[in-house]
């Protein structure tokens, strides 16, 4: 098999497809000089692709906590146990990050993946800094802390135990239902106002999330995990997230009315995000999966975007701009009032953390 880099003149069609992946080839990163892989002969045209596994590697950060001071976001610090996603959606705005690491942000960002094996041990630290201000920590952000590979790595579940043995408050947003898997520890957080979860959807067709997401959750099993974290008394919003013209926007009310009578009880939206290498690799996937449609989703893409494909400007980029923009704001607002969605989430209590003694400190009191 070989893949032609399709920014040097390969068709999208002629890439081989890899069935449960996202990106539709893999491009080379912004900082990589441009590189056309030869057919060798080995390869027949018809012979289908080899299932491309997933490679995780330790990442040897230093620490864990991100910080941010962006205008539109509703926090200023952040943990991802991971970099990469293996959840492969094909529109995610975070794969431009794994240029940074020389890496494609194509079909690497789904399946070579970064962990941080250490992510406890250093919030621990940080959080026993003398000098540490608790705010509420985010976390799926950028990539998704339930990702599949933490069904085996237990990062973040290692995370929520020092959080929660902290009293530290933290919001997730996630597609996956693994999130029921730590029902244990994020109930008790709950219980004392330390935790809300954001479960997103961005289609109830299970053969369009099959092509456009297709290692996170199918829509009606996240619809299950809204329902299993509210009962389990835990504040729940959905996400529908990200909106995408002709694609996904028709459904925004039936998401926001299945969520609802799910148990959800808050609601957001964001408009999809092209950021550098997205743009053509989600032009690639619409050109393959929709092809007549494809020039008019970028059409009114650029109509919110300022006549870009994306728009960078704080309280822009979440939202757009223009009468498109502006339309399915409207609707957004009129659905989640007539479902009772469009209340602000309880505030996370910050007053509750306390550093707990290290093994032995009591007795030294003594």
């Amino acid at each position: 098999m070989f893949r032609v880099n399709p920014i040097s003149g390969g068709m999208a069609q002629d890439i081989p497809q890899q069935r449960t992946r996202g990106a539709l080839s893999n491009r080379p990163g912004r900082y990589e000089l441009d590189s056309v892989a030869e057919d060798d002969g080995w390869a027949a045209d018809d012979e289908p692709a080899p299932p491309l596994r997933t490679m995780v590697t330790a990442d040897a950060t230093r620490s864990v906590i991100t910080r941010n001071d962006s205008p539109d976001v509703g926090f200023d610090r952040s943990i991802n146990p991971y970099r990469g996603c293996e959840h492969g959606c094909v529109y995610c705005f975070a794969r431009p990050t794994h240029a940074w690491l020389g890496l494609s942000p194509g079909l690497d960002f789904e399946s070579r993946l970064l962990c941080k094996p250490e992510a406890a041990s250093l919030l621990e630290r940080e959080l026993r800094r003398p000098n540490y201000r608790c705010l509420p920590i985010a976390m799926g952000t950028n990539t998704d802390p339930y990702q599949p590979v933490e069904r085996r790595l237990r990062i973040t579940r290692a995370i929520l135990e020092v959080l929660s043995a902290f009293g530290h408050p933290l919001t997730i947003t996630t597609k996956s239902a693994l999130v029921l898997r730590d029902l244990d520890l994020l109930a008790p957080m709950a219980e004392r106002d330390l935790v809300r979860v954001a479960v997103s959807i961005t289609t109830l067709d299970r053969g369009l999330a099959r092509r456009m997401e297709p290692r996170a959750a199918t829509p009606q099993r996240r619809l299950d995990t809204i329902r299993a974290l509210a009962e389990a008394g835990i504040p729940t919003a959905v996400m529908v997230a990200p909106l995408i013209p002709v694609i996904t926007d028709g459904e925004m009310e039936a998401i926001l009315t299945a969520a609802r009578e799910a148990g959800a009880r808050h609601a957001g939206y964001i408009l999809i995000r092209l950021p550098l290498e997205v743009s053509d690799l989600f032009d690639e996937w619409l050109r393959v999966h929709f092809p007549g449609k494809a020039g008019h989703v970028s059409s009114l893409i650029r109509q919110m975007r300022e006549g870009r494909l994306y728009d960078p400007s704080w309280r822009k980029r979440q939202t757009g701009t223009g009468a498109h923009a502006d339309l399915l704001a409207q609707r957004f607002r009129v659905a989640a009032r007539r479902l009772g969605l469009d209340r602000d989430p309880p505030p996370l209590n910050v007053d509750r953390f306390r550093p707990p003694p290290r093994a032995g400190e009591q007795l030294r009191l003594l």
